[in-house]
């Protein structure tokens, strides 16, 4: 596993996978602050289509401005390590929740409904 990225991103746990990369939870040792780090898996970067998609989502993502959205901070490559760090935000997905709680109440189910839109809109 990955310990430091750039000399400033310390590998902190692995919070899941894609279907194209890993992503970690990181310390941002310049800033001081937990970020997410999207990591492209070893053997798609030596694919130059999953490669390409991999640049193409930093770049679109990093394009984008909104609440809804997690901010892009940095992409880069270190000894064949393609990766985007982004914000890290604390807190169950909607999958979590849903499992943990059961159905969401109409007018929970409704405003989450909103901020997707919102942000779908924006991308």
């Amino acid at each position: 596993m990955l310990q430091v990225l750039a000399s400033r991103y310390h590998i902190l746990k692995r919070l899941g996978e894609g279907g194209m990369a890993d992503v970690y939870l990181a310390q941002d040792e310049l800033l001081n602050r937990e970020v997410a780090i999207k990591v492209l898996r070893g053997n798609l970067a030596l694919e130059p289509v999953s490669l390409l998609r991999f640049q193409r989502e930093a770049n679109s993502a990093s394009a984008l401005a909104h609440s809804n959205i997690v901010e892009i901070y940095d992409v880069g490559e270190e000894e064949g390590h393609h990766y985007i760090v982004m914000e890290y935000i604390r807190g169950r997905t909607l999958k979590q929740l849903i499992a943990q709680r059961g159905a969401l109440e109409k007018n929970e189910a409704l405003a989450i409904m909103d901020q997707l839109i919102s942000a779908v809109e924006e991308a």
